[in-house]
């Protein structure tokens, strides 16, 4: 089976305690790269074990390597860098809220049928056997 590779925007504590735990878990999954503004993300990158690190989230998403992104930057950054990955063929994996309003949501779903890529909500609750 092939590896989704993936990066992941930002070094928000969700991510590191979360998010990039999960995606190095998976069996069909493989972590690429890591990106922050701060001087934090080299640090955890090295300290997590992720091969790649990029000084701006731009970086991380121009390399083509990388398949599919985690972003769990603030809330209201979600539209932005979502909209962003998916018009660089990147599929999302966005932390909740997606987004903070419906419209934005729609305007995703148009970038993606567009950019023929996949875009999810990290909201674990769908999943659960109860439901």
């Amino acid at each position: 089976m092939k590896k989704v590779r993936w990066g992941v925007l930002s070094t928000a504590t969700i991510g590191l305690t979360q998010g990039i735990p999960a995606i190095q878990r998976s069996e069909n999954a493989e972590l690429v790269g890591l990106a922050s503004r701060g001087d934090r993300g080299k640090a955890k990158a090295e300290e997590l074990s992720i091969p790649r690190y990029y000084e701006s989230y731009e970086k991380l998403l121009d390399d083509p390597e990388i398949e599919s992104v985690y972003i769990p930057l603030p809330n209201h950054l979600h539209l932005e860098w979502a909209v962003k990955a998916a018009r660089k063929g990147k599929h999302v994996l966005c932390e909740k809220p997606a987004f903070l309003h419906a419209e934005d949501t729609k305007g995703m779903a148009e970038v993606c049928r567009e950019q023929v890529v996949y875009f999810m909500e990290a909201f674990m609750y769908q999943f659960h056997p109860q439901h």
